[in-house]
């Protein structure tokens, strides 16, 4: 697996108005088919896995450029204009309720190939979900889903969690190609407004014996987890929480009352049922979530001395510079391929000139503007 970066954006609210939703699925779908025509279906996929070519296609077809509704109203785009054509590539989910009903759309695509493929696919589009819920605890919460699959296999995830307190999304770019590892060290990049203080990142290198030993923490049993906790002829984690609701070690170390629920112990059990033979099997065991990965890496942490990664995976990136100089001055070179990669796209698309001259004249107000 290979994700291909995350972007921040702030939240904002309200809806695209109908008229311009419809003008977007137009355009967006004319320029996607035209990509499949001149490349292939996977290549459609592959620049809608990166951030900043996604983030482009967003301005080129008049969204706000740094919402968050970029993300869901692209994408609902997409699905609706891709879906329609006949293309070998199908959208599933969406945001809220839509995103639960992505596994169900991607197995009712049986024209597209057959139900083995499907069904990994499905998969896949679950595990990123648990990955970027679970393993890489950022303080997002994902609230948007969407996979896009072609005929062959190929498959890309884009989802968006929220950051209530900073008011911030922050998107999710994954690739198919290439597959590698769901755990450890998934994506190539990951570009962000900042940095979280406070992450546990256990899809680093850095984690990987905290992983092994969370997997035969679970293995030994919930009686053994349980001592860690419960043995009175020691000093254990009770005694420092039983009299606050948490304690904190050095800056970079919390441990909360609630990370030893009730509810952990139950989930670990059911896991230890199961005998998980690594940490991708223990993450996708019903029940294991975000609390039981963080109770058995502080564990591993505190007692085996195993650490996890604390340093959020984010680099501080943009496409093509600011025009203030911020975070770099323009890079007027990659400015211009991107620039002309979408006026070639639009000038060789079979549309009317009418919409031709539309399309350019939103392409000149972009370049205009920046």
């Amino acid at each position: 697996m290979q994700r291909k970066g995350t972007t921040d954006l702030p939240l904002h609210t309200g809806k695209c108005p109908s008229w311009l939703f419809k003008d977007m699925k137009e355009l967006v779908g004319k320029i996607s088919k035209l990509i499949v025509l001149e490349y292939s279906e996977r290549k459609l996929l592959e620049k809608l896995s990166d951030p900043f070519f996604f983030q482009a296609l967003g301005c080129t077809v008049s969204f706000d450029w740094h919402s968050s509704g970029l993300t869901t109203t692209l994408t609902g785009a997409l699905k609706e204009s891709i879906n329609e054509m006949n293309l070998d590539i199908k959208v599933a989910g969406g945001k809220g309720k839509n995103s639960r009903k992505t596994p169900k759309e991607i197995l009712d695509s049986k024209e597209l190939c057959n139900y083995g493929k499907l069904k990994e696919i499905s998969r896949s589009s679950k595990m990123s979900a648990k990955v970027d819920s679970t393993c890489l605890q950022d303080d997002y919460k994902l609230y948007h889903h969407c996979t896009m699959f072609s005929d062959k296999g190929d498959w890309i995830v884009i989802q968006q969690g929220m950051n209530e307190k900073s008011g911030y999304a922050r998107r999710y770019h994954w690739l198919s190609n290439n597959l590698g590892s769901y755990i450890e060290e998934p994506h190539n990049e990951i570009s962000s407004k900042k940095k979280e203080p406070d992450v546990i990142d256990l899809t680093s290198k850095k984690s990987k014996e905290n992983r092994k030993t969370s997997v035969d923490l679970v293995n030994d049993g919930v009686s053994h987890f349980q001592s860690f906790l419960t043995n009175k002829n020691q000093s254990n984690l009770d005694k420092f929480l039983k009299n606050e609701d948490k304690i904190s070690f050095p800056p970079e170390h919390e441990v909360i009352k609630s990370d030893f629920s009730k509810k952990i112990f139950q989930n670990i059990n059911k896991a230890y049922e199961k005998q998980p033979s690594d940490f991708k099997d223990l993450i996708s065991t019903e029940g294991i979530g975000p609390k039981t990965v963080r109770a058995l890496a502080l564990i591993s942490d505190l007692v085996y001395g195993e650490e996890y990664s604390k340093k959020d995976p984010a680099t501080y990136s943009y496409a093509h510079g600011g025009k203030d100089g911020t975070p770099y001055p323009v890079n007027e070179e990659r400015y211009q391929k991107s620039i002309n990669f979408l006026k070639r796209a639009i000038q060789e698309t079979k549309i009317e000139e009418k919409e031709k001259r539309k399309a350019m004249n939103k392409l000149s107000d972009f370049v205009t503007q920046e």
